[in-house]
């Protein structure tokens, strides 16, 4: 049985949340408090968090913001009562997986929790490189000097585990499996989080950025994930 944390201080969220998690067969925890939101997060195992982004002591995004720091990879929902972009953007840039905004239905709660479950399933696929590593070949990508090892969620560099977040390691297999295609924002946001900002793509970038930071040699000049002006993003293999 999935074991979900809830985390709000209004009682009417945290009794409809938890009869209709419990109803879909979910193991359900409570906390309305920040600080004790984090505690229980950090010692004890949840299989998804739901958080709102107001609350007592520590917020939501304080709380997200320090799980991932502990390397805690557990998917999570944040909830918020502003429809503000920026908002959404931050929570999203600090490691949550989605975001719903106030009011919201059980069902899209659900339906969201879903996919984000689907996203997590390791997808086999071909190595797409002549190099190989001790790695099962249908579990496995590889271009140049990076190897995304998808059974176990984890990525190097030149052999040397690197840490990701999750929507990091997920936006880096979509291009790998991808490679030498043209990729724009706007599909990205569709692929990677299923959503639309009506245009605003500037997420993309910032999670573009950060990738770099942990993959290329020179972020300031990429040798993988290279901008294409105008239409997007490419992941290639580097010219030796």
């Amino acid at each position: 049985m999935k074991r979900v944390l809830v985390v709000d201080d209004e009682p009417s969220i945290q009794t409809l949340l938890r009869f209709n998690l419990q109803k879909e067969g979910y193991e359900v925890i409570l906390a309305d408090d920040g600080n004790e939101a984090l505690k229980l997060a950090l010692n004890e195992t949840f299989d998804f968090i739901i958080l709102d982004i107001m609350l007592p002591g520590l917020d939501g995004m304080d709380i997200t913001k320090k799980l991932r720091q502990e390397k805690k990879k557990t998917p999570i929902l944040i909830l918020t009562a502003k429809d503000d972009p920026i908002d959404r953007i931050l929570g999203l840039e600090i490691g949550a997986d989605d975001y719903l905004t106030k009011p919201f239905s059980p069902r899209e709660v659900l339906a969201r929790m879903k996919a984000i479950f689907r996203r997590m399933e390791p997808v086999e696929v071909p190595t797409v490189s002549t190099h190989t590593l001790d790695i099962n070949q249908t579990e496995k990508l590889q271009i140049g000097d990076i190897t995304a090892d998808l059974a176990n969620y984890q990525v190097f560099v030149k052999q040397k585990l690197i840490t990701l977040t999750p929507k990091e390691f997920e936006l880096l297999v979509y291009f790998m499996q991808r490679k030498d295609r043209v990729i724009s924002r706007d599909t990205l946001l569709d692929r990677i989080w299923q959503f639309d900002f009506d245009g605003q793509t500037r997420i993309v970038d910032v999670h573009i950025s950060h990738l770099r930071e942990k993959i290329e040699k020179d972020p300031k000049h990429p040798e993988y994930l290279v901008t294409v002006r105008g239409f997007g993003y490419k992941f290639q293999e580097p010219s030796k």
